[in-house]
Parts: C-alpha cells; structure tokens; sequence
C-alpha cells in the first residue's frame, strides 16, 4: 500500500555542508578567476536538499560552524523544508569552504579550507539518535570518514541507524584533494563498502576503487558484497549501469548542454530515494527500476544546465516537463 502523502518515509542525509566558492567566469583557473559566487553545497545536504525539491520527506545530520555561513546554511535546509534537527553548531571551528572552478568542459577542480572544519569536529554524543533511527533510508559519503572524531560519528550513526532497519545508502563522493593519500582514500572508502545496500559510484570512482581502466560489467561485479542490493555506476553524458542480483542494464543520459555538473549526482541520488522510499520492492523490478533511474538521470541532466548545485535541483514539475519534451 503506498503511503498517504502525510506518512512519508523519512530520508536521513549525514555528513558535510559547505559553501562552494564558484568563479564568475566559466573555463579559467581558480588563480584566473576574477571573482566568486557563493554556492551552498556538500553532497549530502544536496541529497537532503534535492528529495525535498522532488516531494519527499528529509532530514540532515552534521556539524556547521557557529558563524555567519554556518547559520546560513542551516537557513537554507530550512527554507527548502529539510528536517535541522540533527544539526549542531561548533563554537571553535569554522564552516568548511571549498574553491571549485569549472574547466571549459563543464568539469571541476577543487580546493578546500577545513583545518579542521565544524564538520570533522563531530562527535558521536552530538548525534541526534532518535532522528536517525526515525530514518527508513540513511544516505551518507565518505568525506565524513576522513578524520576523528567525524568518523567515529559517522560509523555510529550508521550502525543506529542500520538497527533501527534502514536501508543504508552510500555515494563514496571521492575527493582526493581532502585526503592524505590515494591509498587512504580507497582503504577507508572501502572499510564500510559491504554494509551499504545501495551503492552509487562514478565511472572515475570506479576506475579508483577497483584499479581497473575498463568500465565494463565484470569491473562493476568486482565491487559487490551479499549485502548490496543495487549498485549503480552512473556514466555522465552516458547515462548509469544498473546491476542487482537477478539482472544489470544500462539507462541511457538525456543530451543537455551541460553549464555545471556540480550537484548532478546528488540530483542523481536524491529523485532515487525518493522513488524508492516508500516501496523498496522496486529493487526488485527490473522494468520499474529502469522507470525510476530515467527519472533520476532526467533530473541529474536538468541539474547540469544550470550553475550551482542547490539552486539547480529541480522540483517535479520541472521534471515532468523535461521528460514530456522528451518524446
């Protein structure tokens, strides 16, 4: 029985929020730039963000500085209707910021400030359990694995919120530039692989995480655990591989002219767990899911058209319209 409009199930994004400093000027360097827009972002406030936007029901755990950008973007999960509860605020630490410049091809490139940011400050005495255990899908990145005491909070929250029977959903969201090696990065990206029962990679990502250039099914199949059960590697202008136990495909991109892929992902993530919230048996429905990641590749493509990550999530009558304009 699908849920009354009231009852929606409960999306529990953990990790970081940021402010992305974006140049004004396409296609130069970060030293080139002439000035910077100032964009909220972090993947999993994105996700928070993005099911909001698409109609479901969510919520955000993590730390912000306690200044004026840390205030800000509370405000701004508030205003799009995300759940704050599980948000608190360092006293000492600043409000993580990020430089991302976008090359002329639309791709980024990256520079952080967090030495250390509220973010990584994170406890796991300050995590709202109640509001995790409330979720039925906890969604998380592996940024937030990084440093102490961030990763114990983050290993806790996951295992409430797994108790408590969610579905746990994992974007590793590589940025290599934040951790202190490539083979640190892979080590602890993989050391919860095989707890997460939806797994989103890159094709990049994949590339990574497996040491393999080719991006093909046997490739993908290597990253499987009897825990997953859908592992997706999304393609860019190509689209996403799906793979489940019974059955793996391919869903193909919608051709945009892409300004900005920041966010696209997370645009990605966000429109499938809001399909897939309320009934997971999709997963188990090869002609649905298809239904349901076109849907999700509609709204990473709309994403691209615009600049930013927050103010480009689409709402589903911009979907819809997209996806009618299709045919």
């Amino acid at each position: 029985m699908a849920a009354s409009s009231d009852a929606k199930n409960l999306i529990v994004s953990f990790g970081e929020m940021l402010i992305d400093f974006v140049p004004t000027v396409s296609g130069v360097s970060l030293a080139e730039a002439p000035g910077f827009l100032k964009a909220p972002g972090g993947a999993p406030a994105n996700v928070a963000i993005a099911v909001r936007r698409l109609g479901g029901k969510s919520a955000f755990v993590g730390k912000l500085g306690d200044d004026e950008f840390g205030i800000m973007l509370a405000k701004i999960l508030k205003e799009n209707g995300v759940n704050i509860d599980g948000i608190c605020f360092d006293k000492g630490a600043r409000t993580a910021l990020a430089f991302v410049t976008l090359k002329s091809d639309g791709d980024r490139e990256f520079m952080f400030y967090r030495n250390p940011s509220a973010d990584m400050l994170l406890i796991p005495d300050e995590l709202n359990l109640e509001l995790i255990r409330s979720a039925k899908v906890f969604h998380y990145g592996s940024i937030s694995l990084i440093v102490e005491p961030c990763r114990s909070a983050h290993l806790k929250a996951m295992e409430v919120a797994k108790e408590a029977g969610a579905l746990l959903s994992y974007d590793p969201n590589l940025r290599l530039p934040l951790w202190p090696s490539p083979e640190e990065a892979r080590k602890q990206i993989m050391s919860i692989w095989d707890q997460a029962e939806l797994i989103k990679v890159s094709d990049n990502e994949l590339e990574f995480l497996t040491g393999s250039d080719k991006i093909d099914d046997e490739t993908a199949m290597s990253l499987w655990h009897p825990n997953l059960k859908l592992l997706l590697v999304t393609l860019g202008d190509k689209g996403c591989n799906y793979y489940t136990k019974d059955f793996h495909g391919t869903v193909p991109a919608f051709p945009v002219k892409a300004v900005d892929t920041t966010g696209a992902g997370d645009s990605f993530v966000g429109a499938l767990l809001t399909k897939i919230v309320d009934d997971q048996s999709v997963l188990q429905d090869e002609a649905k899911l298809k239904e349901i990641l076109r849907y999700s590749c509609a709204c990473g493509a709309i994403t691209t058209t615009k600049k930013g990550a927050i103010p480009a999530l689409p709402s589903v009558a911009e979907v819809h319209t997209f996806l009618d304009a299709q045919h």
